[in-house]
């Protein structure tokens, strides 16, 4: 847990500051302190001509999700009552665990089928042949970090996209399934980026659903 905490603060994703007046914190070993994030997520919100086109790739229920607010003091408990040992949350209920089902109910995914499996590249040359077949464009080298495309590179490159075909509306949804997994499925720490390894799984426009 402490190598966790210490690893939230050297990456300044979160911050421990002083609760407000009135306001106590849940079961929190922080005393009179508690957890915030410094990283917001604002929404990506999509043009309503590729809603079909959405729902074919079975991402249209998760678009339409939004960013959850974020309970503090409730993410203050349930990291207190988090047994690593057992991936279970300790509460006085009993245990409890996010199961695949609960996942699939809440993004409405399908959980059914092959697993999705593939070669994870990290050079940038990589990156850009890939970028490059499916979007058209490649990043330059300040719009990717490690091995994550900024989201910053791909909110401008779907908000400069003119929907007149087919094609222009796959990259366009293709931009906006890598904003979703960048935000809502895999957001790392820093909130800014998205590991492109996803990218090449979205190829085949037809067999993305």
């Amino acid at each position: 847990m402490k190598d966790e905490l210490d690893a939230l603060e050297l990456n300044k994703t979160w911050r421990l500051v002083d609760c407000p007046a009135g306001v106590k914190p849940v079961g929190c070993k922080w005393g009179n302190r508690m957890l915030t994030c410094d990283h917001p997520v604002p929404p990506d919100r999509y043009n309503e001509r590729v809603d079909e086109h959405l729902r074919s790739t079975s991402f249209y229920h998760v678009a339409q999700i939004g960013v959850v607010q974020c309970q503090k003091t409730l993410v203050n408990a349930l990291v207190e009552r988090w047994h690593p040992d057992t991936h279970t949350f300790h509460l006085p209920v009993g245990e409890c665990a996010v199961t695949l089902e609960d996942v699939a109910m809440i993004f409405g995914l399908p959980t059914d089928g092959l697993p999705v499996t593939g070669m994870t590249l990290s050079s940038f040359e990589a990156l850009e042949a890939e970028c490059l077949h499916q979007f058209g464009v490649t990043p330059r080298k300040l719009d990717y970090r490690g091995s994550g495309i900024k989201l910053t590179w791909l909110r401008n490159l779907k908000e400069r996209l003119q929907l007149t075909d087919e094609n222009s509306i796959h990259v366009y949804v293709k931009c906006h399934i890598m904003l979703l997994i960048g935000t809502i499925f895999f957001g790392d720490k820093s909130g800014a980026s998205v590991h492109w390894k996803f990218l090449p799984l979205l190829s085949d426009f037809a067999s993305i659903g």
